[in-house]
Formats: C-alpha cells, structure tokens, sequence
C-alpha cells in the first residue's frame, strides 16, 4: 500500500516540511520537489534570496511555500522559526538540514599546510555543518517528539566516509553529522516513537558554489587536477547533479523506507565503491 502512496506522490500532498539551506543548490532542489509534489514547504537559509533558476522550479508548486531568513547557528531564530511554521503552516513532518559548507580558510593548500590553519577557521566549518544540524533538531524535532511522527533527514558527505586530503575541518565535521544521525535515530525511535525516522544522505561530488573553486580553474573553466583525479575515482566518470539525489531523498523520506532509521546512504556514483584498483 505504502508503495503505491509514493508511486501516485500523493504521500507529500499536505505534508509541512522544512529545508534549511534551502536556497542553495542542493538543499534548493529538495525544497522545490518536496512542493512540487504537494508538500507546504518552509525555505529556510541565510540568504533568503532565490536564484532565477531556483524561482522556476517553485512555480509549479502545489503546496505553500515560505521563505525565512534564519541562521542555523542562532537558537532564539530558530524558535522563532519553528513558531512561524507552526503557526502558518502547521506542525512539522518532515525536516531536511540542507544547511553547511566549507570554510576556505579551513582548507589545506600549497600556502596553508594544517599546522597554521587557525582555530576560527576549524571552529566556523564545525559550527556551520555540525552544531547547523544539531540546532534545528533540536527546536524541530521537538514538536515531532510531542506528535510522536515525522522524518528528519540530514546532509552527511563522501568526506565523512573517505576523508578528504585537503578539506579537514569539512571531512570531520560531516563525519559528525554521520555519527549524530545514527544517534539520534536510537534516541527518537527508544524514547518518543518508532514512527520518528532519522537518516542521512552521503552526497558525492557535486558542483556548487561551495567547492567550485577547487573543481574548477576560474581561468580556463576547465577542471583542475583535483576535479580530474574525483572523475578517474568515480566510476560513472561525472560530477552529480543536484536531481540525482532525489531518488534517495524521497525514499528516505515516504513511508517506502518506513523500516529504515539511522543510516547514511551514499549517492556518490560509485566513488565509495571503489578501490583505486
């Protein structure tokens, strides 16, 4: 039964879901389909402003959208927030912390070898990806403990599996958030309802803004070696695009995956899976 509820998309049709980091490109393209498919959709991020792009894919929208401006990193907002969703939309079913990114401060390069990296730097890569997810569980898993119901999905990353040589503050905090997932699955299903779900997705390479600069010569708009070496380490040779992780987000999020808690699936096109060799 549950399978043709997803097949129909039916499922999401007055669902109130939010998306923080819903302005950015992944986080965006989650947002948009969740309401495209009938779910009433808060947009949370700290750059409230929608890319062109982005403006299209809501336009077709059957639920409500909202859009706030609200940094993750800011309790008193988040309540806030969480307030507003509630009282505009209603209680929260589903949540996806799209919220993160990497600090190139944090990064090592040819002029920044770890031993000089500063504390700030580690601390805002932490903060933003780690204490992001965290904060929003809290203030919206709440209300989904009181329900005894509802979906949390978070963003771990292909770092947090196979950590990366040049992004460390990124790599652990994503393997955090991997922990932190398994965790708190345990947590809700033991102590509220096993009807409470708490997964994560492994995304692979993907362009974004956020590391863009080490995919991408800016000058020759050509990959650089670094994006060279993640195509020959990635068996189905391209970066991901924002609508394959789709696939992996709805399941996770419908009662398809109604067994499934704590686990942090891959979409990587195969760079998990292999060896080198």
């Amino acid at each position: 039964m549950y399978l043709n509820e997803l097949k129909d998309t039916n499922y999401f049709s007055g669902k109130v879901a939010v998306v923080t980091g819903g302005t950015g490109v992944l986080g965006g393209e989650i947002a948009a389909t969740l309401a495209n498919l009938g779910a009433d959709v808060a947009v949370l991020d700290i750059n409230p402003e929608l890319s062109e792009d982005l403006k299209k894919k809501f336009e077709s929208a059957r639920g409500e959208v909202i859009i706030g401006q609200v940094d993750v990193l800011d309790p008193d907002a988040l309540q806030e927030a969480a307030d507003k969703v509630y009282n505009d939309l209603g209680l929260v079913n589903i949540l996806v912390n799209a919220a993160g990114g990497n600090n190139q401060k944090a990064t090592v390069t040819n002029d920044r070898e770890f031993f000089y990296i500063a504390p700030e730097a580690f601390r805002a890569t932490s903060d933003l990806n780690f204490l992001g997810t965290i904060l929003p569980c809290q203030k919206f898993g709440r209300y989904m403990a009181e329900k005894g119901e509802g979906q949390i999905l978070n963003i771990s990353s292909m770092a947090a599996l196979r950590p990366l040589t040049r992004v460390v503050a990124y790599s652990a905090a994503k393997a955090a958030i991997s922990n932190f997932t398994k965790w708190l699955a345990v947590y809700m299903a033991q102590n509220f309802s096993n009807k409470i779900r708490v997964n994560a997705i492994a995304p692979g390479f993907f362009l974004t803004k956020q590391n863009r600069y080490l995919l991408i010569d800016k000058k020759t708009g050509k990959y650089t070696q670094r994006g060279q070496a993640i195509l020959q380490h990635t068996p189905m040779r391209r970066l991901g695009r924002p609508d394959d992780l789709l696939g992996a987000v709805l399941w996770l999020l419908s009662p398809a995956s109604k067994f499934v808690t704590g686990v942090v699936v891959p979409v990587d096109g195969g760079f998990s899976a292999y060896s080198g060799v």
